[in-house]
């Protein structure tokens, strides 16, 4: 049975891909086939890491054979592998090359990076850099802690904006429509009793949030998970990233975490906006 954190990151990413799916019927630019090419794989997973025919069959909403031709066609490509005994489909090494083009050619991490690695050395504690991506976050890049003991989290997960630290503050430096907009379009869940999950209170944090010039989370995604985080402004003030670092509840209080992290965190967010501001 797959780790709490695992099932609630695949949860998260479930209602993601549902979004994802949502495109519009009539555009008559829309290729469908690269569509549903895409579709196949983003249904693997944490928890699907390999299907049958018929799982992908039945996952993708494909019949069987759409199925056959999408999955031989991106196992020639090399972004599937097809276990030749068991006949069974796994994403292969070549699908993280996407990834890593993303995160080389992108200008923010790029920038971030010796930021990220002095906060990393000078803390030990887990230090993140995420993007906002709608009414998510994504993690571009991670420093982990030997505290750490939550690995589940790693380059490319997504989670909420409106229950973690980073996406709060990115959230709290939004004009107030756009903001709301985005909490409104938000899993408004408890994902632990900490939760904080409805619009009224979340725009509370954020005016907090917005005055401080970080935001913090405690425990609302994971439990006694504490994060603090600021946001990366580029030259328009527009938030484009954040960084947040994360400890846990059985060696801080939140108190403590605000005290030693918040002018951490700000002042590596402002260093890197500086940096920003030029692209």
């Amino acid at each position: 049975m797959p780790p709490q954190g695992v099932e609630t990151i695949a949860k998260v990413r479930s209602v993601s891909s549902d979004e994802t799916k949502r495109v519009d019927s009539a555009d008559p630019l829309m290729v469908r086939s690269v569509e549903k090419a895409f579709r196949v794989l983003e249904a693997f997973d944490g928890t699907n890491r390999t299907f049958s025919l018929a799982q992908i069959c039945a996952s993708v909403g494909l019949d069987k054979s759409a199925a056959q031709r999408f999955t031989h066609t991106l196992n020639k490509l090399g972004y599937l592998h097809k276990d030749p005994v068991t006949k069974r489909f796994e994403l292969s090494l070549r699908s993280l090359e996407m990834a890593r083009h993303f995160i080389t050619a992108n200008p923010i991490v790029n920038q971030a990076m010796p930021y990220l690695l002095h906060l990393s050395r000078e803390t030990e504690e887990t230090v993140n850099l995420t993007l906002p991506d709608g009414p998510e976050i994504v993690f571009a890049a991670r420093f982990m802690s030997r505290h750490m003991l939550n690995t589940d989290v790693v380059v490319g997960t997504r989670m909420p904006a409106f229950c973690t630290a980073p996406g709060k503050a990115i959230l709290s430096c939004l004009p107030g429509e756009e903001a709301l907009s985005l909490l409104r379009r938000s899993p408004l869940q408890a994902f632990t009793p900490q939760t904080i999950h409805t619009v009224d209170e979340l725009l509370l944090q954020l005016e907090t949030a917005r005055e401080a010039g970080y935001a913090t989370a405690w425990g609302e995604f994971f439990p006694g998970d504490l994060s603090v985080a600021a946001a990366v402004l580029d030259g328009n003030g527009r938030p484009v990233a954040a960084v947040n670092i994360g400890v846990a509840s059985a060696r801080y209080t939140p108190e403590k975490a605000e005290d030693v992290f918040a002018p951490l965190v700000t002042a590596a967010a402002r260093s890197i906006s500086q940096a920003a501001s030029n692209f």
